[in-house]
């Protein structure tokens, strides 16, 4: 069992700069690949970013490719998304991710979820 809790959410202005954290329980977190989804007001939710259980692998949606890294640390089992210059569209809320599998997380596929953290970017 894994459980996921979404920190670093807020309300800041558009060209700015924000860093989701996301803590993990669990002493297996090493081996899960952990990724970043976002839904806005009436949308799906989206994939955003995920990184591999090494940390050697990074995928990106293209929206966000080259405005946010996503990172993690396993001695804190903690997984980060660096945003930077964020727009309006931008706003939605962001939920980490846990899966066995990278391509799993990259379908949508998760076996664990967080409760989200809410990124509002006004212009």
């Amino acid at each position: 069992q894994v459980q996921l809790v979404e920190s670093g959410g807020g309300l800041v202005q558009a060209g700015d700069s924000l860093r989701l954290s996301c803590a993990a329980s669990g002493r297996t977190f090493s081996s899960y690949a952990m990724g970043w989804f976002r839904q806005a007001p009436g949308k799906e939710r989206e994939f955003v970013a995920v990184i591999s259980a090494s940390g050697g692998s990074t995928y990106y949606t293209d929206s966000v490719e080259g405005r946010c890294t996503i990172s993690r640390d396993n001695a804190k089992n903690t997984v980060y998304l660096q945003m930077s210059r964020l727009k309006p569209e931008d706003t939605a809320v962001y939920y980490c991710a846990a899966a066995t599998l990278t391509s799993r997380l990259r379908r949508g596929v998760s076996d664990y979820w967080g409760q989200g953290t809410q990124v509002t970017v006004s212009s």
